[in-house]
C-alpha cells in the first residue's frame, strides 16, 4: 500500500511568537487573496458567493456616483488599523487624496477611511457583526455600515456612526428597500434589487 505524500506547509502558516505584526503580513508571499490580519493571526476567505459579490457592486457604483468630488469608493481593500489588524474591508469610502496617490498601493489608513462596509458571509458572521466593526471603532472610522442577505435579490442594510466620546458605534438605521440617508454625505441607494445593471460612476 502505498502512502501519499504530504507537501511542507509554507513557512507563513506557522505564526511567529505574538503573532504577525503588519509589517511581516505585508511582507508575506503566496498568501490567498482576501487573506486578512485579524489580532495577529492570517484569517482566510471562503469563495465568494454571487450575492455578496452583487452587494458590493452595488454598494461601489452607487457610493462612487453620488459621492462629492473629496471622497471616492472601493471595492475589497486591506486598512491597516494597527500593530497587528490589517482587515480586509468590503467596500470602504476614503478621501480622493488617498484613492489617487500611489502609495501604499496595497492598503489604505484610518485616517484615509470615512466609512467602512462589511456584506455578512456565512463563514464571517462573527466577524463581520462583531469583530472588526469593533476594531475599526477603535481605529477612529467613523462610519460603519454591515449588509446583511434579506433574500438573494436583497439586502439590509444597518448603518451606524461613531461616537466620539465612548469611541464606539452607535446604530442609527435599517434599510430594507432603499437605503436614503445624509451621513456621511447625501445618499440614496436601492436595495430591492442587487441583480439590476448599475450605472456607472
Amino acid at each position: 500500500m502505498s502512502v501519499a505524500s504530504v507537501e511542507p506547509l509554507p513557512d507563513w502558516v506557522i505564526p511567529p511568537p505574538g503573532g504577525f505584526t503588519a509589517d511581516a503580513f505585508f511582507e508575506l508571499k503566496g498568501l490567498p487573496r482576501h487573506t486578512e490580519l485579524i489580532d495577529g493571526s492570517l484569517v482566510f476567505m471562503s469563495p465568494r458567493q454571487k450575492w455578496h459579490s452583487k452587494v458590493i457592486d452595488l454598494l461601489v457604483a452607487e457610493l462612487d456616483a453620488q459621492a462629492p468630488a473629496e471622497c471616492r469608493a472601493h471595492r475589497e481593500m486591506t486598512v491597516r488599523l494597527a500593530k497587528r489588524q490589517v482587515p480586509e474591508s468590503d467596500v470602504v469610502v476614503v478621501t480622493t487624496e488617498a484613492f489617487d496617490r500611489s502609495e501604499p498601493s496595497t492598503y489604505y489608513l484610518p485616517a484615509d477611511v470615512l466609512l467602512a462596509i462589511e456584506a455578512v458571509s456565512p463563514d464571517s458572521e462573527d466577524r463581520d457583526r462583531d469583530t472588526k466593526p469593533r476594531k475599526y471603532a477603535a481605529a477612529g472610522i467613523p462610519h460603519f455600515w454591515r449588509v446583511e442577505c434579506d433574500d438573494p435579490d436583497s439586502a439590509v442594510v444597518y448603518t451606524y456612526e461613531r461616537d466620539p466620546a465612548g469611541g464606539t458605534y452607535a446604530l442609527t438605521g435599517i434599510f430594507h428597500d432603499r437605503l436614503k440617508t445624509t451621513v456621511p454625505f447625501p445618499l440614496d441607494i436601492p436595495l430591492l434589487d442587487v441583480n439590476a445593471r448599475r450605472r456607472q460612476p
